[in-house]
């Protein structure tokens, strides 16, 4: 499985110098390697071909222009001139001649002798190396003077090397020694059909050059000039390809030829998608033309379509997110093809030659793809960097979809690039500047940046809760609002009036649909141009028709329903409103019968035919995506049932506790007249006091439309746990429920994991034995190696693991072996009973020891082990003959009852110490073998005394009888003459081991495994195996699939150093990992003592519990341990598998099928790591990418089947130009070195268009294999027994579910194993554990709508390869790129389920800056989601009750949260502007309306929702589920008492104000969250520079406010429920403010408080700018806080301009409640504030200044000026105190009035940055800003250091922050005191 010999030393300093050279000189790179691989061999040839390297260096680059050259050039000429002198001639006196002999001898060796024996592997390298010595041969040595015989083995090298090349998993030429791999029939059949060259025709090479055509992708690349590389890399592909879908459609192990079906099952699944595509075109389909002649050979042509794909495919680079433009160019270049093909017929018989005009190796990639390429990049490029919005440029999905459209055909082909889709950009460069030029329209979409989107997606979502909403008003207005009243006359003719507002929302719509489509109206069909503006035109009709027939039809109109009622003449017909309302409903009638039929929805959508076209253009435009998404009646009839069942339960609680309550109030205070006001009224004769009424129903409304979420909640909860209880999770949940069925649980692995058998014919009983022992042994096998998987993970102990193991081998034993801690005690109780039993029967003896299984089972187990052991040990016949009597003796008094007779029982406790010493003697290691043998001998002598007289009661009887038969043995002891050759013996040695575990293993073995992690994972494997899953096919059937990791620059292995690396308390790494996982450390310890190098293993055991590569390499690479040891089941004789995987003997059969697991493992599994800079960081200088580069090197040579790729970037010449040029390289692991594979040259950088993480898995795609992807992320781990279950997942490929549809993403189940570290990651641990189970099994079923949201799900990997890839990578819109890739497959008529017997682990962040970070950049994904295309498609094409499901599960829920937060605001504001107008007090005096608490009620459910507790409620019913409801019910106590509803108070925060930000302003960036150990102390300034705009500011607005409503508001004084909310909104408060501070580690030491006060200051201080750093500079931080502003639209100016004009309400409102102002409303009174506000801001203006010019030089004038501008402000408070009445309150109020004026000033002066600048007032409104950053900074910090002061605090938010146990916590307080005093 692995390589550890071969691995390098991370820590060495040699330098390689072949792996460090320059890109421009990378040619030489194999010279170095060869010079390097013979050094030892010949130093002097090696000497040589370093020299050979120098001269093509010099050559390449005379002038050493290119990056690095010079200084690498320089270091190779010092090394040849030393190595000049250093090295002699071995074979001969010359250069000359030592290499020619040199070269002889290597080629006569190596190539002569062993072609034959040798590897492909092998013989690669040979074939460089001879090639290269020979090549240094013509430089030092003139071509005439070569000898013949060297000329001639060089010919032989030139012609056989191609056939030789490094290969990946298949050698395609190579002779030989070929692997295993190569000898399958399947792999020898897919070959043989593509090399059918029959009837094809010849084809001639650039250059006329005569190379032989292999095979058809050979031809095809002859014919369009495809790279090699890829030819390659797709020979491979397409071999694997056929081989494994043939395999399956086989019933016979060996044949020739591929089945008929498997090539069209491969063309059928390749060209779906492009079939599709045809017909949508109304084209004709390549794959379906007409023009075939009938004799051709159907098999070779439909392999010729698949190999065109793939090599186009392999090379299109970042065109493969643009799948219709890959059918475009297939379409083309297939019809190119057959003019190839058929026009030639005549000359492919007659052997002729194609004269076509030849094309160079790059011609496809440089005629094809690049002008598409740089069309794309032109287009990145007008993004600006994400600076310019959406509507500005064409992304991935625009440049696709006008493919969609067949005026694509225009393109003509070759493409005609003055065609509109290449011409018209006319961008340029000005210097190094980007000038944009006139942008293209966009394509069917625009991404434009409003709320308008959510309407526009789910406006029947928003129109249905609208029209409900206002017809439960209407009832609840009527009389007493009884609901049985609804049936009324006039009641239902009000609610009639609800088809007016359907009518205007749909007008609202359809306008939407005209302005948000207006900069894609260029590239729209006039069917949808004209389809929009008669909807409009229709749509205006209804808004004015309905409400004219309706105020017609009303009696005694009013108002506007006068005037409509008096327009259109006398006609009045009463029934006219309802004819209209017939038929404006008559289209919805018609949708919900084919909502109802859904099968019949699903073909007319996607029909191709016109009249079906022209009957859906009306209700759904076609669109190439997202045709007949609807799901079969029964999952309809589910999710329906679900959310009717919702629905009813919101609207009555709306109806009874929102809405009814308010409506007799809300009439009250309609009917009142406020005359009086406390503040001066712009409005005094508003009727119906309009804004109070506003004031109490927005929050309320709001309310409503949010609290759909919370009842999603708690019904998904409800669900979840039922379909979960359903699914049998949790049946086995603690050790305790494992040995209760334990015995069942291998009958339900053979059943659930092992290859099911044909129908055999009843069986014996001898057979039913036997197969059950079969069972067992197959149940051993994985199960052992579950256990020895868990032992290397350092999860158990070696006691512990023998304890868990059950024996390989069964011996004679009759019963079953159980593992021993099923067994433990029971011998020890077992020898106590019979000590003690009185009685004088044996059957009461037996039966009392019956009675328990595994007692029965030990006593059996025991007393056989020990008559073999003894037999065996004892060489002596007379010691045989001995112990042959004792059995017999005791057997046949079993049988004669008569055995309590015989033998003595009470003897046993002596006999059992005795044998458990003997037993402990054989286990001693053999130092010194005298004393160790007769050590032996005295126990059993013992032993065999205390048996034969003790025991036995005829003891001595037996002795006499067996010396009266031996005389001969006169002069030795008995028992003397002992076997000690059997102690060396492994499976003897492990009986041994049992034995003695089942005699001495005690009480304590009930609990083991002790670790926690060990327990959940053998309970959560022992539990799958009884839930349902597809039955495993053998691995030579099964699914294969590959796994791809995108990994950029992460930590791969932590090294010593960093271990070592002490914090700023002293801390490392190591330390902290040793105590938070002590029992780890320990198996650790006990696992390496005695090994050499504790170093590395060190480093690998801290980064298995880190977010590193090298845990993720390992868990991933189970895959192919577990496939291994599945083949050795699936094809091993029975007797084999009794005797055990690990056991069986190496003999030529055996290797032979280790060598066929190996290869049946390569065929299956694949997996490639994407490193993206790995070509980088091998040539870097620097450090840390230097060892990155050689731990990755390390894996691929640890792990010989792991692949890595990465993109290389090379200088080149080019026209007399140095370029830089790209390329995708694949590279495995060689001798010590990487080896490339496949190198496929590429059109430009491919990471800079689109989002890295995705162009990252797509430039690697192309180097997976199989039918199946798995996605595994850096922060993923993998487990052993998990693996094993991959090919049953693979299966649910084959299930179809839901009507005909396959699935195409396996959803999987996750682990998140960071839950351990602190609070706030146990928080994190359980939130995401909610959602990755209960939360996506009822995304799954019923609801039918989950996605992809990140890993580790599984794709069908050609379904997924032909529609755009496994994710989407259009720029900022695609952020969140995984989800995407969900939203794409569903759109394409994918489905995506979710499986919960596998498991795959999972890492979060443990910080809360890396928490809040995730969770911005998430909040921030979904706001881009929000304006997608995807979103939009989904939310208009989804079925109504299935878009209610997708609303409500993505961008809905971070609506609400942010609506929740609004909620808060709209509630304080509406009391803020009733409290200081004195409308509140008024209206309050009215009795009823001040007893009416239906707001606060209303306000109850959104602060359930606030504060966190529905996300808590998913977590505490799946917690129930799988660990008891008790222990959920503990943790959910423990988690509040842990603060955790803070946390997400907090977090909701988070939501809020990112998903907010990117609607208004976009500017999304990439967030890493990093992905270390947590345990720092994040700095005051820190936390503020992250959390100032998210959190502080807005919790101190809302202070303010709370403030404000507490000191001048009145109402509800001695509510409970008033006290809940304002307790609510200040715990909001609190969050907001004091949560970072609150988790973060040490965040109340003094010492560390009084450093961050100190820092805080500084960074405040410091006035920066451009070029320093933010953690610098108040300054560069406060800048960059505004770019947001820079770059957003008029739209986002204007927002930000009203929502900060709400700060002045304050000083507009406080200042009439002034007692200086007596009461006074007129406007002067708010005039004089504005004086004061302006003479102070002018004050700070001046002192500013003055500070500025003279500050340095007249300090003491400077001093005087601010002691006068005090003087003076403190003798003005006393005049106005004195004389005016100016109090100490009015100076408090004073402040909160006047402050949120300034900060709006900030505001506004940010959002309108130019035009303040211009007037020259920048400079003032930075000043005020820092001032209030200044003051806010200082608000925060006081109540943190008074906590600080208190010193018991910092040791309760320790614990607080780590406590999961008190242990724990002390050792986390431990740490953080930097006490590291080691145990």
């Amino acid at each position: 499985m692995t390589r550890t010999s071969a691995t390098l030393d991370p820590n060495t300093d040699e330098v390689v110098d072949s792996e460090l050279v320059p890109s421009s000189l990378v040619s030489i790179v194999p010279i170095l390697r060869v010079a390097n691989e013979i050094e030892k061999d010949n130093a002097r040839v090696a000497y040589l071909c370093r020299y050979y390297a120098f001269w093509k260096a010099q050559k390449i680059d005379p002038k050493s222009s290119g990056r690095g050259a010079l200084q690498f050039k320089t270091y190779l000429l010092h090394r040849l001139e030393r190595e000049e002198v250093v090295t002699k001639c071995r074979l001969a006196r010359s250069d000359n001649i030592e290499i020619q002999l040199y070269y002889r001898m290597f080629y006569e060796k190596n190539i002569s002798e062993g072609q034959y024996t040798k590897t492909p592997e092998e013989m690669a390298k040979i074939y460089q190396i001879a090639t290269v010595l020979y090549d240094a041969v013509k430089i030092m040595i003139p071509g005439s003077k070569i000898k013949p015989e060297i000329q001639r083995y060089a010919r032989d090298v030139e012609e056989k090397k191609e056939q030789y090349g490094q290969y990946n998993i298949l050698p395609f030429y190579g002779v030989g020694n070929n692997p295993a791999i190569t000898k399958l029939p399947e792999i020898q059949a897919a070959l043989r059909a593509i090399r059918n060259m029959d009837n094809l025709p010849s084809v001639r090479r650039l250059g006329d050059r005569e190379k032989p055509v292999n095979d058809i992708l050979e031809w095809l690349s002859s014919i369009f000039g495809f790279q090699k590389g890829n030819v390659r890399n797709q020979q491979e592909h397409l071999v694997l390809l056929l081989a494994n879908i043939d395999r399956r459609s086989r019933g016979v192990e060996d044949y020739d030829q591929l089945d008929s079906h498997t090539v069209k099952h491969l063309l059928d699944k390749t060209f779906e998608n492009y079939v599709s595509w045809c017909d949508y075109l109304r084209c004709t389909s390549i794959i379906d033309s007409h023009k075939v002649p009938p004799s051709i050979d159907r098999q070779q042509l439909h392999l010729l379509y698949i190999g065109l794909y793939l090599l186009i495919w392999g090379e299109a680079a970042n065109i493969r997110f643009m799948p219709e433009c890959l059918c475009y160019i297939f379409h083309n270049m297939a019809n190119e093809m057959h003019r190839t093909l058929f026009r030639n017929v005549q000359a492919a018989v007659r052997g002729g030659t194609y004269q076509a005009a030849p094309l160079g190796e790059e011609a496809f990639l440089r005629d094809v793809i690049t002008p598409i390429y740089e069309v794309v990049r032109k287009e990145a490029r007008r993004s600006q960097g994400g600076k310019a919005s959406h509507a500005s440029w064409r992304n991935y999905d625009d440049l696709n979809e006008y493919f969609w459209s067949d005026k694509c055909f225009k393109l003509g082909w070759p493409m005609n690039r003055k065609s509109g889709f290449f011409v018209r950009l006319r961008d340029s460069y000005v210097g190094n500047q980007f000038v944009i030029g006139k942008k293209k329209p966009k394509t069917n979409f625009v991404e434009v940046r409003t709320f308008l989107h959510l309407y526009r997606s789910f406006d029947r979502m928003w129109i249905f809760l609208i029209l409900v909403l206002q017809a439960m008003i209407i009832v609840a207005w009527h009389e007493d609002g009884s609901i049985f009243r609804i049936l009324d006359e006039g009641v239902i003719k009000n609610i009639s009036s609800i088809f007016i507002t359907y009518a205007l929302l749909n007008f609202i719509q359809a306008t939407l649909d005209i302005i948000l489509s207006f900069n894609a109206r260029r590239s729209l069909k006039p069917t949808q141009i004209r389809r929009y503006i008669l909807k409009f035109i229709i749509a205006a009709f209804w808004v004015v028709i309905l409400p004219v027939c309706y105020s017609r039809s009303a009696p005694n109109p009013t108002g506007v329903m006068r005037f409509f009622s008096t327009s259109g003449g006398n006609w009045r017909e009463q029934s006219l409103y309802n004819y209209l309302i017939a038929i404006y409903v008559t289209p919805n009638i018609l949708a919900a019968l084919l909502f109802l039929l859904p099968r019949i929805r699903r073909h007319m959508e996607r029909s191709n035919w016109r009249i079906v076209t022209l009957l859906m253009w009306w209700a759904q435009p076609k669109l190439y995506v997202g045709r007949g998404m609807h799901d079969d009646i029964f999952s309809l009839f589910k999710y329906t049932l679900f959310w009717i069942v919702l629905l009813i339960s919101k609207f009555a609680f709306s109806y009874y506790v929102e809405i009814l309550p308010l409506v007799f109030p809300t009439k009250l205070i309609m009917k009142m007249h406020v005359s009086s006001y406390e503040w001066h009224e712009f409005f005094p004769n508003v009727t119906h006091n309009i804004g109070v009424v506003i004031s109490i129903w927005a929050p309320i409304v709001m309310v409503y439309f949010m609290d759909t979420q919370i009842w999603y909640a708690i019904y998904a909860t409800f669900i979840g746990g039922i379909y979960g209880a359903l699914n049998h999770l949790g049946e086995i949940r603690t050790l305790g429920m494992l040995r209760s069925r334990f015995k069942s649980v291998p009958l339900a692995f053979c059943k659930r994991l092992v290859p099911m058998q044909k129908e055999e014919p009843k069986r014996g009983p001898l057979e039913d034995d036997l197969l059950m022992r079969k069972n067992i042994a197959k149940f051993s096998q994985v199960w052992n190696e579950f256990i020895f998987s868990m032992r290397m993970e350092d999860l158990i102990s070696n006691r512990e693991r023998d304890l868990l193991l059950v024996p390989y081998t069964t011996s004679d034993v009759p019963v079953v072996q159980w593992p021993p801690f099923l067994l433990a005690s029971k011998i020890p109780i077992a020898i106590d009973m019979a000590k003690d039993f009185k009685g004088k029967e044996d059957a009461e003896l037996f039966r009392k020891i019956s009675s328990d299984e595994y007692m029965r089972s030990a006593v059996i187990e025991c007393y056989q082990t020990l008559k073999e052991l003894l037999f065996g040990l004892l060489e002596n016949e007379q010691d045989n003959m001995i112990l042959q009597h004792i059995f017999h003796e005791i057997e046949t008094s079993i049988q004669q009852r008569t055995f309590l007779i015989k033998f003595r029982m009470s003897a046993l406790p002596s006999l059992n110490d005795k044998l458990e010493e003997f037993l402990d003697r054989l286990q001693a290691d053999n130092v010194d073998s005298e004393l160790y043998e007769a050590q032996i001998i005295n126990v059993l002598q013992d032993i065999m005394e205390i048996i034969t007289k003790d025991v036995m009661t005829n003891g001595s009887e037996i002795l006499e009888r067996a010396d009266a038969h031996h005389q001969d043995n006169f002069g030795l002891e008995q028992f003397e003459r002992i076997n000690f050759r059997l102690t060396e013996i492994r499976s003897w040695q492990e009986k041994v081991v049992r034995l003695c575990l089942l005699l001495t293993v005690k009480e304590s073995a009930i609990n083991v495994p002790t670790n926690l992690e060990a327990r959940r994972r053998i309970t959560f494997f022992a539990n799958s195996l009884y839930m349902k899953m597809p039955n495993a096919p053998i691995v030579r059937n099964m699914l294969s699939f590959s796994v791809l990791t995108p990994y950029y620059r992460e930590d791969v292995l932590y090294t010593d150093e960093a271990l070592h690396r002490e914090n700023e308390d002293g801390i490392t790494i190591l330390f902290y990992l040793q105590k938070i996982y002590p029992d780890e450390w320990k198996n650790f310890e006990e696992r390496i003592r005695g090994s050499h190098d504790k170093t590395e293993a060190t480093s690998q055991w801290v980064s298995y519990r880190g977010q590193t590569l090298f845990r993720t390499v390992r868990g991933i690479m189970y895959y192919k341990e577990a496939l291994e040891l599945q083949c050795f089941l699936d094809y091993e004789k029975d007797d084999e598998i009794i005797a055990g995987f690990q056991t069986i003997n190496m003999t030529k059969h055996h290797m032979d099928l280790k060598e066929r697991a190996r290869a049946m493992a390569n065929l299956k599994f694949t997996y490639v790591v994407s490193c993206q800079i790995y070509g980088a960081q091998k040539k870097s200088s620097n450090e840390r990418d230097q060892k990155s580069y050689i731990n990755i090197l390390n894996l691929m040579l640890t792990y010989p089947s792991l692949r890595v790729a990465y993109i290389d970037e090379r200088e080149a010449t080019i026209n007399g130009i140095s370029q830089k040029v790209y390329y995708s390289v694949l590279v495995k692991g060689g001798d010590c070195i990487d080896e490339e594979i496949y190198r496929i040259k590429l059109p430009g950088p491919p990471t800079v268009i689109g989002e890295g993480k995705s162009e990252n898995q797509n430039h690697a795609i192309i180097f997976t294999r199989g039918e199946a992807l798995q996605t595994i992320d850096m922060n993923q781990d993998n487990y052993f027994e998990e693996a094993f279950k991959m090919r049953n997942v693979l299966e649910e490929f084959h299930k179809h579910h839901h009507g005909q549809r396959a699935p195409t993403i396996l959803g999987l189940r996750e682990h998140i194993f960071t839950g351990s570290v602190s609070s706030l990651a146990w928080f994190m641990s359980n939130q995401e554990t909610s959602f990755v189970t209960i939360g996506q099994r009822v995304l799954a079923d019923p609801l039918r709508v989950r996605f992809h949201y990140g890993h580790p799900d599984i794709f069908d990997r050609l379904f997924h390869i032909t529609r755009g890839g496994v994710s989407k990578a259009s720029r900022f819109i695609n952020s969140s790129e995984g989800i995407f890739s969900g939203y794409n497959s569903t759109l394409r008529g994918g489905y995506v389920t979710h499986h919960e017997y596998i498991q795959v682990g999972k890492a979060r962040d443990v910080g809360m800056i890396q928490i809040s970070l995730f969770e911005a950049k998430v909040a921030h994904g979904n706001g881009e989601q929000t304006l997608s295309r995807d979103v939009y498609r989904l939310g208009s094409r989804f079925d109504f009750y299935r878009m209610l499901s997708f609303y409500f599960t993505t961008v809905g829920f971070y609506f609400s949260s942010m609506v929740t937060v609004l909620i808060v605001y709209a509630f304080l504001y509406g009391r803020m502007y009733m409290i200081l107008s004195g409308l509140e007090g008024r209206i309050l005096e009215d009795a009823s309306v001040a007893s009416n608490k239906v707001l606060e009620e209303a306000l109850a459910i959104q602060s359930v929702f606030q504060l966190g507790l529905l996300l808590v409620l998913p977590v505490v019913m799946e917690t129930g589920l799988e660990r008891g409801f008790s222990i959920a019910l503990g943790d959910f106590i423990i988690m509040q008492l842990q603060l955790a509803s803070v946390f997400l108070t907090f977090q909701l925060g988070t939501k809020a104000h990112y998903y907010g930000r990117t609607f208004l302003h976009g500017g999304f960036r990439y967030r890493a969250t990093g992905r270390g150990f947590v345990v720092f102390h994040a700095k005051f300034a820190e936390n503020y520079r992250m959390y100032s705009r998210s959190h502080f500011v807005k919790g101190l607005e809302l202070a303010i406010l709370l403030v404000v409503y507490q000191v001048y508001g009145n109402s509800y004084r001695g509510s409970s429920l008033y006290l809940f909310i304002t307790f609510s909104i200040w715990f909001l408060v609190a969050s907001w403010l004091f949560a970072p501070f609150l988790f973060n580690p040490s965040g109340f030491d003094w010492q560390k408080t009084v450093d961050d006060w100190t820092d805080w200051k500084t960074w405040m201080g410091n006035r920066g700018g451009f070029g320093i750093a933010q953690d610098k500079s108040w300054e560069s931080w406060w800048i960059a806080e505004q770019q947001h502003l820079k770059y957003t639209n008029i739209r986002g100016w204007i927002l930000e301009i009203i929502l900060a004009c709400r700060f002045f309400i304050y000083q507009y409102g406080l200042v009439y409640h002034l007692h200086i102002a007596r009461g006074s409303t007129s406007r002067l009174v708010y005039g004089l504030s504005w004086v004061v506000m302006l003479s102070a801001l002018l004050a700070l203006k001046f002192v500013s200044m003055s500070r500025q010019r003279f500050g340095t030089k007249l300090q003491l004038p400077l001093r005087i000026l601010k002691a006068l501008l005090f003087l003076g402000f403190f003798s003005i408070m006393i005049v106005l105190s004195v004389k005016y009445g100016l109090t100490i309150g009015d100076i408090f109020a004073s402040f909160l009035a006047f402050l949120p004026t300034g900060w709006a000033f900030i505001l506004i002066g940010q959002a309108c940055r130019p035009c303040v600048k211009c007037i020259g007032f920048w400079d003032s409104i930075m000043e005020l800003g820092h001032a209030y950053e200044y003051v806010m900074g200082f608000v925060i910090f006081i109540p943190i250091a008074i906590l600080s002061w208190v010193p018991f605090v910092s040791e309760f938010q320790t614990r607080l922050l780590f406590n999961q146990a008190f242990s724990r916590g002390l050792q986390i307080s431990m740490i953080l005191a930097g006490k590291k005093a080691m145990d």
